[in-house]
Formats: C-alpha cells, structure tokens, sequence
C-alpha cells in the first residue's frame, strides 16, 4: 500500500519546491506536478509531488489522518 500526504507548496525553485505541512518544511521535486503553483497543495509521495489536490480535499485528508493518528495513540 502506498500512502501520499497533502502538502502546501511555500516556494518553488526550477523543478524543486519547499513544502509545509503542520510546520515542517520539506524540500521535494515538483518534476511529476509542472503545473504546480505556490499555494498549491500536492500529493507528496517518497519525496514527489504526483498530483495537485484542491485545498477542501487536502483539508479533510489531514483530518483523517490526525483522527488516525490521535485513535492510534489511544490504542497503545
């Protein structure tokens, strides 16, 4: 199974961008996503951008991953 998070592109430089999610920055190649704009939220996939996602639809994925996420905690 292979899992993509929603990330929020802060900056771009050539076919690099700086990503954020819940105020970590990443560096990841935009190579796959051209059509990706600063603003934009993408799909990171293993340090690839391979889609852009609205932002409602980036939203509601990164609440079901923090309910994942706090139902795990629980459960430990």
């Amino acid at each position: 199974m292979c899992l993509a998070i929603p990330v929020r592109i802060a900056s771009i430089d050539g076919d690099e961008a700086e990503t954020e999610i819940a105020g970590v920055r990443r560096r990841v190649s935009i190579a796959l996503t051209p059509q990706a704009k600063v603003g934009d939220y993408v799909l990171l996939h293993t340090g690839y951008a391979i889609g852009v996602v609205d932002e409602a639809e980036a939203m509601e994925t990164l609440k079901l991953l923090e309910e994942i996420a706090a139902v795990s905690e629980v459960h430990r």
